[in-house]
């Protein structure tokens, strides 16, 4: 029985320095093929370079030789990563960050996520618990303070998400927090995602790397509280922040949440549609979240330790009396909705509860069914029944695809290795960014967007590039893409790689006159180092240059850096404006490259590991 095997507890840390306030000073790393854990220490000056989240989750990585391994191996490694603020009284802070090789980019991926899981797993004692190898069986495996340990899981295979952690917290108890994975984590599906109170650490495939490792879940609990630096002064700027926090810079969220951006984006012709081919949606009055409150009804919720109170659940029909709402962001509206041509809130609904019951990433999910409806428009693909606009298509769809049944066994692989599958010249509008498919900003719309995306290290990604404000702002023109536009996008990147690091909510961003600055600060109270905003810019940098290097590592090459020919040969259907060059972008790329100290095509010079204090090989 799996339930009789405990997992070997060695303690490697008999260091007689504490670690830093803030910090437990080690992470837990389990190797799931043999049963046997280890506490490895983390010196101070790693954790003050990388900070936590998706920094640290990088240097573990790295450390552990992960860049060049088949990501659905057992030599695969993923980290669930903690932070310095984790558990403190500062706002948006409780969050994890899941970092592995993506089975869907074979590129580093960080998943961040918001839940109690935060909390609970920084208070087994460590800073981040690192998996390797694979067990023998399904398994859960329970983290409990200084006792690991696996139990039977093959009751819970096939189950969704949210059954099984019913039935984990009425086996295990409550006072044990769980990730899981859905039926399409144990299928690998490759944007598998990993689910916890409802919220998933959703793009790039972190459940399929679960999955493979024969985990359906992980259940953390403890008692280890770490130490303050100044208790007083952190209570204090908690409260300051958390009053900014309840202003006019985040008023959108608190009322109808980023679903409210599906009108505007329309308005502006920003919003994706029939799989990036137009920029505005006819039927996108029908998805209105005004509309859609009410029609069905609506409720907001929150995250642990957060004063925004973003999440915002609408209820689907008549099953509002008998089931929990939907929740609703801009990603599942605009994925499954205008850019598979859906204009019927109750399938884009259906479709999105669909999606996380299964663990499916509704991005991705979205992209790739849109890329299969324009193949069979096109002739490519024989499947005439996924047609655009069609709602039950779309269900049926996904369905197929958490279970990797018929059709759905090649739409689980991602646009990017569909189209190398039916060839006929559909990489050219394939949407994705080294494999990840592209989120809801039309980038030929949104110029520095599109910077953003080609150079982002885990491909087309908006929360690691925040260029849609520089867009948005008189700062540049949106339309077209110049030397000016470089230093912005960087700026943003340098932001949002520091709150990933945090961890902070993106929607705080705003709160803050200087972030950096008021990033600093935090860290001072916590940690009690004198951190300045031109270090924390530094340490963004290097983060930055550590996904390069792990990227490099797994194979990159400098044409990675770019977009589908769609969005550089073809201006959008209905605006001829929004018309990018290749010549245009690669020139960006060029100045981004530079500025960042590496080479023109993006390579980092030799010995910069040692620079960054990486391990110089895997």
């Amino acid at each position: 029985m799996l339930s009789s095997i405990r997992a070997e507890y060695l303690r490697t840390v008999p260091n007689n320095t504490q670690p830093p306030p803030g910090y437990h000073g080690c992470y837990l790393r389990i190797d799931l093929s043999t049963g046997i854990s280890q506490r490895v220490e983390l010196a101070p000056s790693i954790l003050r370079n990388y900070l936590g989240g998706s920094g640290l989750g990088t240097y573990l990585l790295l450390r552990e030789g992960s860049a060049t391994v088949d990501p659905l191996s057992a030599a695969a490694s993923m980290a669930f990563v903690f932070s310095p603020l984790v558990g403190s009284p500062l706002t948006t802070s409780a969050k994890f960050a899941v970092v592995s090789k993506s089975p869907l980019t074979n590129r580093i991926n960080d998943s961040l996520a918001s839940s109690g899981f935060a909390i609970a797993g920084k208070q087994t004692g460590c800073d981040a618990i690192v998996l390797v190898g694979s067990a023998a069986r399904p398994a859960v495996l329970l983290v409990d303070e200084l006792d690991v340990r696996f139990e039977p899981a093959e009751d819970l295979w096939g189950l969704d998400c949210a059954t099984a952690q019913q039935r984990l917290s009425r086996q295990y108890g409550s006072d044990f927090r769980y990730a899981v994975i859905g039926p399409a984590g144990e299928r690998q599906v490759r944007y598998a995602t990993i689910s916890h109170d409802g919220r998933h650490a959703g793009r790039g495939g972190s459940g399929a790397v679960l999955g493979a490792k024969n985990i359906k879940a992980i259940g953390v609990r403890g008692t280890q509280r770490c130490r303050w630096s100044d208790p007083a002064a952190l209570t204090k700027l908690a409260k300051e922040i958390s009053s900014r926090s309840l202003g006019p810079a985040t008023a959108k969220y608190r009322e109808l949440g980023t679903a409210s951006n599906l009108l505007l984006f329309n308005r502006l012709g920003a919003l994706p549609s029939r799989n990036f081919q137009q920029g505005q949606f006819a039927g996108v009055a029908a998805l209105d979240p005004v509309v859609l409150a009410e029609k069905g009804g609506h409720a907001r919720s929150t995250c642990v330790a957060c004063t925004i109170g973003c999440e915002h659940l609408y209820s689907l029909g008549a099953s509002s009396d008998t089931e929990p709402g939907v929740r609703v962001e801009y990603e599942n509206l605009f994925a499954l909705g205008p850019l598979c041509g859906i204009n019927d809130s109750e399938v884009v609904l259906q479709a999105s509860r669909r999606c996380d019951e299964l663990g499916v990433d509704t991005i991705s999910a979205g992209g790739t069914i849109s890329f299969a409806m324009e193949c069979v428009e096109r002739g490519l693909l024989d499947l005439p029944w996924l047609t655009f606009g069609d709602g039950a298509a779309l269900l049926r769809a996904i369905d197929l695809i958490g279970r990797r049944d018929g059709a759905g066994d090649w739409l689980a692989e991602g646009s990017r290795r569909l189209a190398d599958r039916l060839g006929g010249g559909s990489a050219h509008f394939a949407p994705h960014v080294k494999g990840l498919e592209m989120p809801g900003y039309e980038p030929r719309a949104m110029q520095t967007m599109a910077l953003g995306f080609a150079v982002g290290s885990r491909g087309a990604d908006h929360n690691r590039s925040g260029a849609y404000e520089v867009d948005f702002s008189e700062r540049v023109n949106r339309y077209a893409l110049t030397p000016q536009s470089v230093p912005f996008a960087i700026e943003t990147e340098n932001a949002a790689t520091v709150m990933d690091s945090l961890i902070l909510c993106k929607f705080l961003r705003r709160v803050f006159t200087d972030f950096f600055q008021s990033a600093a600060e935090m860290l001072e109270v916590t940690t009690g180092w004198n951190v300045s905003a031109e270090e924390l810019i530094d340490t963004a940098n290097r983060i930055v240059s550590a996904k390069k290097l792990f990227n490099i590592r797994a194979g990159w090459t400098p044409e990675e850096d770019s977009l589908p020919n769609r969005f550089l040969q073809e201006p959008q259907q209905d605006n001829a404006e929004a018309c990018l060059s290749a010549e245009q972008l690669q020139n960006a790329v060029r100045l981004y490259n530079e500025l960042r100290g590496w080479s023109a095509d993006g390579w980092i010079a030799p010995g910069s590991a040692d620079k960054l204090g990486l391990p110089s090989n895997d």
